[in-house]
């Protein structure tokens, strides 16, 4: 099947780009955070394309007055992959591996446009392959880009402007990750889940760190890297290492950070400590992972789109 994205010379195999490989797995991926200097105001975006299970779905989410507000929508993708529409959620890229824009509107209450435009050039985060026995678990590729947003956001009426200098991260990232309905055939042995990971990019001067670590469910590291990319550099510019380690501190009784500390080295030099403090919680079930209902990639029909707004202080903090 021939779609919009066949007359562009982006094709990697010798099927139609509608066909990605063979696994139903198979995703492609937006993601947008942004905040405030003060941290007041934090908003969240999630868009993905599911090519094989034939959907695409996007959420966004944003907190304020100890509420998360989100817009869930779902849809048939009907394998055009260059529809960046689900409901009332649009991404434009304005131009690649620069500027993109997100735009909410519909009659739910919550609106917004929003423009993304980088400081420097993307990172690209090393490949993450991990493996339940003979099965690829993951195995996807991320590109993690900083930058500055103008815009505003709407709830219910009340329109407020974005603050100047308001900052933050925008990712792609595409390959195999569990999406849509669970596997009906189990792994054998059966495997006892386990999954560890943090994802910390943060801003010092005129430049964006960033740091992860992926980590079984017995603790064993598999993927752990930081980075350093200066405001305008190239990719040349960019610093990268492994020599870096995490300590988090619990919330007593809870899975909540009451803070982490990173102690990175790039270049051989003595280790640099950031130490994290929480300032308020943000659910990224808000933006559709791991939720009960609006689970990325899971069928919701032609076209489904629903609201939904989660008082933060009412959360259980022994829910898993």
């Amino acid at each position: 099947m021939l779609t919009k994205a066949d007359d562009f010379p982006i094709h990697q195999t010798p099927e139609p780009i509608a066909f990605s490989g063979t696994d139903r797995n198979f995703y492609d991926r937006y993601f947008f955070n942004g905040m405030s200097p003060d941290g007041s105001n934090f908003f969240a975006l999630a868009f993905g394309v599911y090519p094989h299970l034939n959907i695409a779905d996007a959420h966004f989410a944003t907190i304020r007055d100890g509420k998360e507000y989100c817009i869930h929508a779902s849809k048939h993708l009907n394998m055009e992959r260059m529809d960046l529409e689900v409901g009332p959620i649009k991404i434009e890229v304005i131009e690649p591996l620069q500027k993109l824009k997100v735009t909410v509107t519909g009659e739910f209450g919550i609106n917004a446009e929003l423009v993304f435009d980088g400081f420097g050039f993307p990172i690209q985060e090393p490949r993450f392959i991990h493996r339940f026995g003979p099965r690829a678990f993951m195995d996807y590729t991320r590109m993690t880009q900083s930058g500055g947003y103008t815009g505003w956001i709407e709830v219910d009426g009340d329109r407020r402007g974005l603050a100047s200098e308001t900052w933050g991260i925008r990712d792609r990232s595409w390959g195999i990750r569990n999406i849509g309905d669970n596997d009906p055939q189990p792994f054998a042995p059966p495997i006892a889940p386990g999954f560890f990971w943090t994802w910390s990019p943060f801003r010092v001067g005129a430049a964006t760190y960033y740091f992860h670590i992926c980590a079984d469910g017995k603790g064993d590291i598999w993927n752990i890297r930081a980075a350093r990319a200066p405001d305008g550099g190239s990719v040349e510019a960019i610093e990268e290492t492994s020599d870096c380690e995490l300590r988090h501190h619990f919330k007593t009784g809870t899975r909540y950070p009451a803070k982490a500390e990173l102690d990175v080295s790039f270049n051989k030099a003595p280790p640099v400590r950031i130490e994290f403090q929480p300032q308020y919680r943000f659910l990224m079930r808000g933006i559709g992972y791991f939720h009960p209902d609006w689970q990325h990639g899971r069928n919701q029909g032609p076209l489904r789109v629903e609201r939904e707004d989660i008082d933060l202080a009412s959360i259980n903090e022994l829910a898993p």
